[in-house]
C-alpha cells in the first residue's frame, strides 16, 4: 500500500472541516444545549462523530455509485451546502433548522453539528480531491480540537465573549465560501469534461 502523506493536503483539509465543522461558532448552542439538557459527554460525541465521518468517506462515495451519483457531481452539490453554511455565519442568519433533541451527547452535537451534512459533503468533496490518508489525519485533528472545545466550551464563551465568537465565525464563513468557490468551479469542469 502506497501512502501518500502530503502536510500541505493535511493542512488545507484539516483548515476546510474546521471552517465547516466552525465548533467554536458552535459554543453558543453547545453552552445552551448544557444547560438545557445537562452535561455533554464530549468524549463519546467526539468518538462517535469521528466513527461518522470515517464511515462516510469510506463508504460514501460507495453509496453514491449505488445511486448512480459521480463525485463530482456531489461534491457540486457539496459547494452549495458550504456556500449556504459560509453564507448563514458571515450574515448571522439561520438557514438550516435542525431539529433539537433531549439528550445532547450523539444528537445533535456528534451529528448534525460536527459530523452534519456539510461536514459529510465535504469529506466527499475532498476525497475527490486529496489522499485518503490526508483527510483522516484531518479528521483526527479536527476531533481532538472538538473533544478540547466541548470539554472547556463555558470557558471559551467567558474568554472570547460574544464579540470574539461572531468575528471567528464571519472570518471562517469568508474562508469557507472562497473554499466552496474553489470546489465549485474545480468539479464543474470535470463534470463537463472539460
Amino acid at each position: 500500500m502506497n501512502l501518500n502523506f502530503s502536510f500541505k493536503e493535511i493542512a488545507t483539509a484539516s483548515m476546510i472541516l474546521f471552517a465547516v465543522i466552525d465548533i467554536l461558532g458552535s459554543v453558543p448552542i453547545i453552552i445552551s444545549l448544557r444547560k438545557r439538557v445537562g452535561p455533554i459527554q464530549s468524549g463519546k460525541a467526539s468518538i462517535v462523530a469521528a466513527c461518522i465521518m470515517t464511515a462516510f468517506l469510506f463508504v460514501g462515495e460507495s453509496i453514491l455509485n449505488l445511486i448512480g451519483i459521480d463525485v463530482n457531481s456531489f461534491a457540486v452539490a457539496g459547494a452549495f451546502v458550504i456556500f449556504f453554511l459560509a453564507l448563514e455565519m458571515v450574515l448571522g442568519v439561520t438557514l438550516f433548522k435542525d431539529d433539537e433533541s433531549e439528550t445532547a451527547s450523539v444528537v445533535p452535537i456528534a451529528f448534525p453539528l460536527i459530523a452534519g451534512a456539510g461536514t459529510l459533503t465535504s469529506l466527499l468533496a475532498l476525497r475527490a480531491e486529496y489522499h485518503v490518508e490526508n483527510i483522516i489525519i484531518a479528521i483526527i485533528v479536527n476531533i481532538i480540537f472538538v473533544y478540547l472545545v466541548l470539554k472547556s466550551s463555558t470557558k471559551i464563551e467567558r474568554v472570547l465573549g460574544k464579540n470574539g465568537l461572531n468575528v471567528i465565525r464571519k472570518v471562517f464563513g469568508v474562508i469557507l465560501l472562497a473554499i466552496a468557490v474553489k470546489l465549485f468551479a474545480t468539479n464543474i469542469n470535470q463534470m463537463l469534461g472539460h
